[in-house]
C-alpha cells in the first residue's frame, strides 16, 4: 500500500494535475485496479512539493481497482518534477447560485449610486464655490435720471434709456406694500432657503415634456432671473438661478435680497421699481403706500399688462381681494380692518413723461447732457444711470427768460429768431437759457437750432475787450482818441465809418463807448495790436484759440483760427469793432468775467450730481478752475466806461439801478442781419441776441429796421427788471483808476488810412444823432483834420482828402435836424427814444453798410 498523507485536502492542488491512468500488471494483463478512496481536504507533504499521490482503494470489495503502480524506471501518474496536484475528482468549478449572482449585481448597482452621488456631490460643491455672486450694488439696474433746477427740488426733466426706474432704500418703502408683495409671490421668503425645489422640478419636467412653461419661483430666484440672468424658461438657466440663489441667500440679508428685489421688478406703464410704480399709479412715493396700494401693486408684478387696474378693472380687483385675504391669513392685516377695505383709485394711464421736454428746457437738457459725458465728468448712459442732477438753472429766471421773450415777441415776425444767456459771475453757472421755442421736432422743416450756441457777427457789443486791451497798453478811460467818420486803415481796403457818420475829433474812450465809435475801436485794436484784443477776448470768454472741428460749428468755422478770418486765419483790427463770429453763451461769460472783477469762472449748467440713493458724486462750485484773466483795476475801469450806454440807449433799469451795458449791430447793405444787446450787475451777466435762421434783413412788425437798442434791449431790460426785482442795488465802480500815457492820446491817428466805404449806402441806413451845432461840429472837424495832417506829414492829397470829408460833413449838418425827425420816427417802434441813434449811437442799425463791411456797432 502506497504511502498516504492523511491530512492531504481533496480537489486540486495548486497545479495543474491530470487522473492516473489505470495501472497496467507487469505481465500486461490482470483485473483492473480498484478505485482510489476520496482524498480528505488536509495536504500532504507531497502535495504541497507539487507530487501526486494516488487515491487509495475504495472501501468495500468487488469491482473495486487495484492501486496503480507506476512503469518500471518511469514516474508517478500525474506528477512531473516541478511539482502540481492533480484535478480532484468531478474535473470543473463550481458554479454560483441565481440567488448569489443577484447579491453581486445588487452591490454593484449600490456602489455605482454611491459613486455617483460622491461625484456629484464633488461637482455641486466645485460649481458652488466657484459661483461668483454680484453684489446688489454692482449690479447695474437701468435707472431714471432726474435733472432738477437750482433749488434741488423741482424737476426739469426725467430721463431714461428704456427703463423709468427710481431705486430706494427699504426704509423708504412702507411696511405694508412689502408685506402686500410677499403675501402675493413668496410668503415664506424670510425662512426658505432662496429657492423652491419644486419650482426647479416644475421647470424640468416641462422643458423635458414640452409642457408649458410656468413660475412658482421665490423672491430670491425672481431676483436673480431679473437683475443677473434673464427670464429664459430653460432648463439651464433653472440650473444657474439655483446656485445663485442659494449662495446669494447665503451671502445676504433678506432684507438686502428684498430691497433689490422691488427695486428691480416691472410694474407695468414704463415703471420700473416699487418707488417708480407709487409716482405712477398713486402719485406718491412708495413709503406712504396703504396696503390697499401695496396690494395693487403686488397683483401686476406676475403680468403688468393683464392685471392693470385701467385695462382689466374686473380680474385685478379680485386678485386684489386675494392678496388682501393672505395678508390676514399670515397676521400682516387685521381680519376686522380688511373687511371695510376698499379699491383705491388708481391714476389714469398717460403717455411716459420721460426724455427731453420739448420746448426751451430742451435745449437746457441737451447742454447738462453733454456736461455730464464731457471729459471733466465722464459719466457713463446718463440716461440710465438713475443720477440726481441739480442744475444751476434759477426756476423764476428761467420762467422769466421765456414769457419775457414770448411776450415781447408776440405780434412779431415768426421769422425772428432769439437768444437769451444768463451767468451768475460769481460761480459762471448758466442761470437761464433760451435758445429756441421748441427742442426737436418730427416735422424736419422745424427750425430747432439752438442759437444759443450760433455764431454770430457780435457787432459793437465786443468793443468791450478792446477797452480792456487798450488799458493794459498805457491807455486809460479818459484817453482822447480820434472819432471822426470815415476813416483808413490800413489793413482794409474800404473805410470805416461811424453809425450815422457820426464825428467826435477828440472823445474820450468812455465817450466813444457810449457814442459806439467805430473808428475809435477799430483804430483802437489796431494800435494795441488786433492778436492782444483776440486774445484778451478768448481769455475773458474762455474760448479756445481754434473753433472746435465738429457739427456743432459751421463749416466756415469749423477747425478754423477763433476771433480771425475764416479766410486767411489772421486777426485783424476790424476785431474792434466785433467782425468775427462768437456765440451769445460767449458773450454773456465773457461780460460775467468783467463783472467779476476779471475772475474768469467756466460756464457750467450742472452743481451737483448724486446717485439714486441721494450719496453726493460730483460738485461743481465754480471755484474749481477760477482764474484772473484781466486785471481788477482793467476790469473795474472798462465796466466803469460801459456805465453810461444803458441809459443812452433808453435802456435804464428800473430805480436807476447801476448796470454795465453795450449794444451791437451787424450790417447787411442797407439792412441789419443781427442785433444785441449785453449787460450786468455783479449778480447777473445777460445777453440777448436776434436775427434769423441764416442771413437775413431784421424788421419789427412795424417794418422797421431792428437795432440793438430795439427788441433785443427790450428783452434785456424787461428780463433784467424782472429776476433782479426786490434785490439789492448792487454798486458798480463811480470812477476810473488807470492813468494813461499822454503820448497815446492821438496814436490813433496812425491808422485812419483806407479806401471808403460808400456814403449813399450808408445814408440809406443813417439815424442820425442829435448833435451839437454843425458849425462847432465842422470847425471841430476841420481842426483835428489839419492837425492829423501836420502830425503825420502826410502827403498833400491826404490832407486834401480830409479837408473835404470836412468840409462834407459840415455842409451836410445844417440838414441835420430835418434828417433826424424824419429817421426817429422811423425807429419809433424800437425804441422809446424819438431816434435811436440819438439816444443808442451803438446801435448797427444806425449805420448801414454793404454786406462785405464789418458790423457798424
Amino acid at each position: 500500500m502506497p504511502p498516504f498523507d492523511e491530512t492531504a485536502r481533496v480537489g486540486p492542488s495548486a497545479g495543474a494535475v491530470r487522473r492516473p491512468p489505470a495501472a497496467r500488471s507487469a505481465n500486461g494483463g490482470g483485473a483492473a485496479a480498484p478505485r482510489r478512496p476520496a482524498p480528505s481536504r488536509t495536504r500532504t507533504t507531497a502535495s504541497r512539493s507539487g507530487e501526486a499521490r494516488p487515491p487509495a482503494a475504495r472501501s468495500g470489495g468487488g469491482g473495486g481497482r487495484p492501486p496503480a503502480k507506476p512503469p518500471t524506471g518511469g514516474r508517478r501518474p500525474g506528477s512531473s518534477g516541478s511539482g502540481g496536484s492533480g484535478r480532484p475528482p468531478g474535473g470543473a468549478k463550481r458554479k454560483r447560485t441565481g440567488k448569489q449572482r443577484r447579491r453581486r449585481f445588487l452591490k454593484f448597482l449600490v456602489g455605482a449610486f454611491v459613486s455617483m452621488l460622491v461625484l456629484l456631490g464633488v461637482f455641486v460643491g466645485v460649481v458652488y464655490a466657484s459661483t461668483e455672486v454680484p453684489s446688489p450694488e454692482s449690479i447695474t439696474n437701468k435707472q431714471t435720471t432726474v435733472l432738477y433746477y437750482a433749488d434741488g427740488v423741482t424737476e426739469m426733466a426725467r430721463l431714461s434709456d428704456g427703463e423709468n426706474r427710481t431705486s430706494v432704500p427699504l426704509a423708504q418703502i412702507s411696511e405694508p406694500a412689502r408685506n402686500a408683495v410677499l403675501a402675493a409671490e413668496n410668503k415664506s421668503f424670510y425662512s426658505d432657503p432662496g429657492i423652491s425645489f419644486t419650482g426647479i422640478a416644475r421647470a424640468a419636467y416641462n422643458n423635458l415634456s414640452g409642457g408649458s412653461t410656468q413660475g412658482g419661483s421665490t423672491i430670491t430666484q425672481q431676483y436673480v432671473k431679473n437683475a443677473i440672468l434673464n427670464s429664459d424658461q430653460t432648463f439651464s438657466r433653472k440650473f444657474k438661478e439655483l446656485f445663485l440663489a442659494v449662495k446669494l441667500d447665503n451671502e445676504y440679508s433678506k432684507d438686502e435680497i428684498l430691497e433689490n428685489y422691488l427695486n428691480t421688478i416691472y410694474f407695468g406703464r414704463g415703471a420700473y421699481g416699487i418707488e417708480t410704480a407709487a409716482n405712477t399709479y398713486f402719485g406718491v412715493p412708495a413709503s406712504q403706500l396703504t396696503a390697499e396700494q401695496g396690494a395693487v401693486l403686488a397683483v401686476l408684478i406676475r403680468n403688468p399688462s393683464a392685471n392693470d387696474p385701467e385695462t382689466n378693472p374686473e380680474g385685478a380687483q379680485k386678485r386684489w381681494g386675494l392678496v388682501l385675504d393672505a395678508m390676514v391669513e399670515s397676521g400682516w392685516v387685521d381680519p376686522a380692518a380688511r373687511t371695510p377695505m376698499v379699491y383705491p383709485p388708481v391714476q389714469p394711464r398717460t403717455g411716459a413723461n420721460l426724455g427731453i421736454p420739448s420746448g426751451p428746457e430742451g435745449l437746457i437738457v441737451e447742454q447738462v447732457l453733454d456736461e455730464l459725458a464731457g471729459p471733466e465728468m465722464a459719466f457713463e448712459n446718463v440716461e440710465g444711470a438713475g443720477l440726481r442732477v441739480t442744475t444751476t438753472i434759477n426756476k423764476g429766471y428761467q420762467d422769466a427768460a421765456v414769457a419775457t421773450v414770448n411776450e415781447v415777441m408776440d405780434g412779431e415776425d415768426p421769422a425772428l429768431r432769439q437768444a437769451l444767456v444768463a451767468i451768475d459771475p460769481r460761480t459762471g453757472g448758466v442761470l437761464a437759457y433760451y435758445g429756441n421755442k421748441r427742442h426737436g421736432s418730427d416735422n424736419p422743416d422745424d427750425d430747432t437750432t439752438d442759437y444759443a450756441q450760433a455764431y454770430k457777427q457780435p457787432g459793437s457789443s465786443f468793443k468791450p475787450y478792446t477797452v480792456a486791451t487798450a488799458l493794459q497798453n498805457g491807455f486809460s478811460v479818459d484817453t482822447k482818441r480820434d472819432g471822426t467818420s470815415p476813416q483808413e486803415f490800413p489793413d482794409r481796403e474800404r473805410e470805416v465809418v461811424n453809425s450815422g457818420n457820426a464825428q467826435c475829433a477828440a472823445c474820450s474812450i468812455k465817450e466813444a463807448v457810449t457814442k459806439s465809435l467805430n473808428t475809435t475801436f477799430y483804430g483802437l485794436a489796431y494800435d494795441v495790436g488786433p492778436a492782444k484784443v483776440a486774445e484778451q477776448a478768448r481769455a475773458a470768454m474762455g474760448v479756445d484759440p481754434t473753433w472746435p472741428d465738429d457739427a456743432t460749428v459751421p463749416d466756415t468755422l469749423r477747425g478754423k483760427t477763433s476771433l480771425a478770418s475764416p479766410e486767411n486765419g489772421q486777426t485783424g483790427g476790424a476785431i474792434g469793432i466785433g467782425e468775427y463770429e462768437v456765440r451769445p453763451i460767449d458773450q454773456a461769460v465773457g461780460f460775467a468775467t468783467l463783472a467779476a472783477g476779471g475772475m474768469y469762472h467756466e460756464r457750467h449748467f450742472v452743481a451737483q450730481v448724486a446717485d439714486s440713493s441721494g450719496a453726493v458724486l460730483r460738485t461743481v462750485t465754480g471755484a474749481e478752475d477760477a482764474r484772473s484773466v484781466i486785471p481788477a483795476d482793467v476790469a473795474s475801469d472798462t465796466t466803469f466806461a460801459m456805465e453810461d450806454v444803458a441809459k443812452a440807449s433808453k435802456r435804464s433799469l428800473e430805480g436807476n439801478r447801476p448796470v454795465a451795458s453795450k449794444t451791437g449791430t451787424q450790417g447787411l447793405g442797407a439792412e441789419n442781419s443781427d442785433a444785441w444787446m449785453v449787460g450786468f450787475t455783479p449778480s447777473i451777466s445777460t445777453a440777448v441776441w436776434m436775427g434769423t435762421q441764416g442771413i437775413a434783413p431784421i424788421r419789427n412788425s412795424q417794418d422797421k429796421i431792428i437795432y440793438g437798442s430795439g427788441l433785443p434791449g427790450q428783452i434785456w431790460q424787461q428780463f433784467m427788471d424782472t429776476v433782479l426785482a426786490g434785490t439789492p442795488e448792487e454798486p458798480l465802480p463811480t470812477k476810473s483808476v488807470i492813468k494813461a500815457d499822454p503820448s497815446l492820446t492821438d496814436a490813433a491817428e496812425e491808422t485812419t488810412e483806407a479806401p471808403a466805404t460808400s456814403s449813399e449806402a450808408q445814408a440809406t441806413q443813417v439815424q442820425q444823432e442829435t448833435q451839437a451845432p454843425a458849425s462847432s461840429a465842422a470847425a471841430q472837424t476841420t481842426a483835428a483834420a489839419e492837425q492829423r495832417a501836420r502830425d503825420r506829414a502826410k502827403a498833400e492829397a491826404d490832407r486834401a482828402r480830409q479837408a473835404a470829408n470836412s468840409a462834407a460833413a459840415a455842409s451836410s449838418a445844417a440838414a441835420a435836424s430835418s434828417a433826424a425827425a424824419a429817421e426817429a420816427s422811423r425807429s419809433a417802434n424800437e425804441s422809446p427814444a424819438p431816434d435811436p441813434c440819438t439816444v443808442d449811437p451803438t446801435a448797427a442799425g444806425c449805420s448801414a453798410a454793404p454786406s462785405v463791411d464789418p458790423p457798424d456797432n
